[in-house]
């Protein structure tokens, strides 16, 4: 009887009911599941599987039962939509679609650009500083759908689009989110990814008619940031099989990689003059933009990201460009949500947003005839570039053009406003201790922007100024004469330090300053806080002022604290919770730390594009280059933001001194080291009943917070100096890995 029952249930597993190839593929699809999956538990090939969803096959037994079973559960999962249902958009929980609300207003070496290293930062708005949306949970597999012919459509109508990944914003033209990525899936068909699990498909055959589609029917973009903004145009990032697909390369030749774009001459190029499109002056690269001129108010513009010739930097972006198109969505989706659509690289992005949350022109009231007219934006940089002053000029600018050739500046012709790279030896007293500690300081340059009034127009020259401390410039001053082991660190209370412990904070190597020299407006206040009187021999001061990066500072704090929150590291944590919340954090969601690290990124990068170098182009010095004509080129904010994250850095420092007696041992940007009997910070910083000590350091994930960058032994210390006979060796550079190489040290 037994045989009997089995071969009626092999029977009826021979005519188990299954849905048609479409609905296969569409269950399939909903999953996130691949064909290699489902042929790996189904114990078929890859071939397969792709014949029944095609309908070219159909599965036999035992694998036809088991196939029916799995399109069954699938088939309770996605449940096939409505009519009614296909048009309507998602129920998405609140707390995926929330993004930060726009304010009102807006290391190669620690000496070199910033975009190589964080300096602290100031921890002016750390109460205030709540993530702009609740931490959603990471999603395993993003939910996908497609329908027939470009139409839309989005993965099961009654289900929440997938945790953790933005959904489409609430402007109907950009209902299906900021950005795509565009690939070929295994049947040849292109779609396109969008972000909350959306997939489209694409019918475009060539690049041209995709920029058309992109345009006409796949209602991408991103809403303006700030009202007399202009909204984010749609990013389509192109995959490896959609660059062969569309007859362009999956790498770059060499040539083409050293000119940063594709020749001219290129088909593809070709293809799209003959459609009428424009490029930019950057041409064809990484990050290309087509467009036509607009016409009114309408623009059409669409931007590409092409990964695989390098757009996404893998010291920013880490692996973010190996992903799978809908883990790629989802992590780029996040970024734009929570910080702009990407322009470029994060350095481009970062000084993208300072332009979309404080545009520099608006729309004037209404004249007689009822028009309105483009005018000055209060409180923006304005649309046209302005000079810098000499001091602030980096070397090669047309206003250094008659300096004799080899001449090198000194403090007092030029502004040398740069973050920490200082070390000293270690006391005996630190020797006999058994660790050293490095703390890292949150967000640190942007954390230095917050609520920093930084010069909106041209510098106005004067001599023998009264220094204002609420007046951002260049002073031309003297601080030989303060003297650090007596500070003032509170109203009327001065401290004893040892100054020779201790850097200077006038200078990036630390060293005392001996002679006048240029400093930043946050540096010389800094002076007369320390209980010192200053006498500027001349100054560049700008009347024209503003808190012109207090939105910047918002949304990027915002972004940066939602995303720590979506990885369990929530602001409101208890010390020891915090650090323990910190190991490993990158691990509970790797996508999501990419999405950190870029931030972080965009915070540094954008801060060092007000200051951009040449960038080859035949550039000669005295000549000028093509960052000079932008609005934002201005080293002088720059140099203000980098003065005061130092300035804070020391502030500290000096705290932390004059409370403990302990000092450190090494400082590179916004990492310092202390010499410790343990081997956490909270072995050495200051607590008391929870609480930090007023004006030092504070363990946190706010920007101007500090959270542990490693520990080392003394021995280690010791012996690497020793090894490499450099006994100012600065051990913060090394503090979190231990790995000193001869390179590393210049041998």
């Amino acid at each position: 009887m037994p045989e009997l029952f089995d071969a009626v249930d092999a029977l009826i597993a021979s005519r188990s009911p299954l849905p048609p190839p479409a609905v296969r593929r569409r269950l399939r699809q909903a999953h996130g599941l691949t064909l290699d999956e489902v042929a790996t538990a189904l114990q078929v090939r890859r071939a397969t599987v792709s014949g029944w969803e095609s309908g070219k096959t159909e599965p036999r037994p035992p694998e036809r039962d088991a196939y029916a079973r799995l399109l069954d559960q699938l088939a309770e999962l996605y449940p096939a939509p409505s009519t009614s249902e296909e048009t309507d958009a998602p129920t998405v929980p609140a707390t995926l679609t929330a993004a930060p609300a726009p304010a009102d207003v807006q290391t190669p070496s620690a000496g070199a650009a910033i975009e190589a290293a964080d300096t602290t930062a100031a921890e002016n708005t750390q109460t205030s500083c709540a993530p702009a949306a609740a931490a959603p949970a990471a999603a395993t597999r993003p939910a996908r759908a497609v329908r027939p012919s470009s139409t839309l459509r989005r993965p099961g109508a009654k289900r929440a689009a997938p945790a953790g990944v933005p959904a489409g914003g609430t402007d109907p033209r950009f209902e299906n989110g900021p950005l795509a990525v565009i690939d070929v899936d295994d049947d040849g068909q292109v779609l396109a990814y969008c972000t909350g699990g959306l997939v489209l498909d694409v019918p475009a055959k060539s690049l041209p008619s995709l920029v058309d589609w992109t345009l006409r029917e796949a209602k991408l973009g991103q809403p303006k940031l700030a009202g007399p903004g202009k909204p984010a145009d749609p990013l389509l990032v192109l995959t490896e099989a959609t660059l062969e697909r569309y007859g362009l390369p999956v790498a770059l030749a060499d040539e083409e990689r050293l000119a940063g774009r594709l020749p001219e001459g290129h088909k593809v190029v070709k293809q799209l003059v003959r459609a009428e499109w424009k490029l930019t002056k950057r041409g064809f690269g990484p990050w290309a933009r087509i467009y036509r001129p607009a016409t009114g108010s309408e623009r059409a513009c669409v931007q590409l990201c092409i990964p695989s010739w390098q757009a996404l930097d893998t010291r920013h972006w880490g692996e973010a460009g190996q992903l799978p198109p809908a883990e790629l969505a989802r992590v780029l989706g996040v970024y734009a949500s929570r910080v702009m659509t990407p322009r470029g690289s994060t350095a481009v992005t970062g000084l993208e947003l300072m332009t979309a949350l404080h545009p520099p022109t608006r729309a004037s009231e209404p004249d007689a005839d009822g028009k309105r007219h483009s005018e000055h934006n209060p409180g923006g940089l304005g649309k046209d570039p302005v000079d810098c002053a000499p001091c602030e000029a980096p070397d090669g600018h047309p206003l250094l053009a008659d300096l004799p050739r080899f001449h090198v500046r000194g403090p007092a012709e030029k502004l040398f406003e740069e973050a920490y790279d200082w070390a000293r030896p270690m006391t005996d007293a630190e020797c006999i201790l058994r660790h050293l500690v490095g703390i890292d300081v949150n967000m640190a340059f942007a954390a230095g922007a917050n609520g920093l009034t930084v010069g909106l127009g041209a510098p106005t020259h004067v001599k023998a100024p009264v220094f204002d401390a609420k007046l951002p410039g260049s002073w031309l001053v003297d601080l030989s004469h303060v003297d650090l082991s007596r500070v003032k660190v509170a109203k009327d209370k001065w401290a004893q330090l040892d100054a020779g412990l201790l850097p200077s904070p006038f200078t990036p190597k630390g060293e005392r300053p001996e002679r006048p020299a240029w400093y930043a407006t946050p540096t010389v206040a800094y002076a007369v806080e320390l209980g010192y009187d200053v006498t500027p021999i001349e100054a560049y001061v700008r009347n024209d002022n503003g808190r012109y990066l207090d939105g910047w500072y918002n949304r990027l704090r915002d972004a940066y604290l939602a995303t720590m929150a979506d990885l369990g590291v929530h602001a409101d944590l208890p010390p020891a919770d915090f650090l323990a919340a910190m190991e490993g954090y990158r691990q509970r969601d790797p996508q999501l730390a990419i999405v950190v690290s870029a931030i972080k990124a965009t915070v540094k990068g954008g801060i060092g594009k007000l200051r951009e170098r040449p960038r080859g182009e035949g550039w000669k010095p005295g000549q000028p280059w093509r960052a000079l004509s932008r609005p934002t080129w201005r080293p002088d904010i720059r140099a203000a933001v980098i003065s005061r994250t130092r300035i804070n850095m020391h502030r500290k420092i000096v705290k932390h001194a004059a409370f403990t007696g302990q000092y450190p041992v090494a400082v590179l940007s916004d990492c310092a080291v202390y010499a410790s009997d343990g081997p956490s910070p909270l072995d050495f910083l200051p607590y008391r009943d929870g609480k930090p000590l007023p004006g030092g350091f504070k363990l946190g994930v706010n920007p101007g917070l500090v959270k542990w960058e490693g520990t080392q032994s003394v021995l280690w210390g010791e012996g690497v100096r020793e090894q490499f006979n450099a006994p100012d060796l600065n051990l913060a550079r090394y503090i979190r890995g231990g790995t000193v190489t001869d390179q590393d040290t210049g041998e």
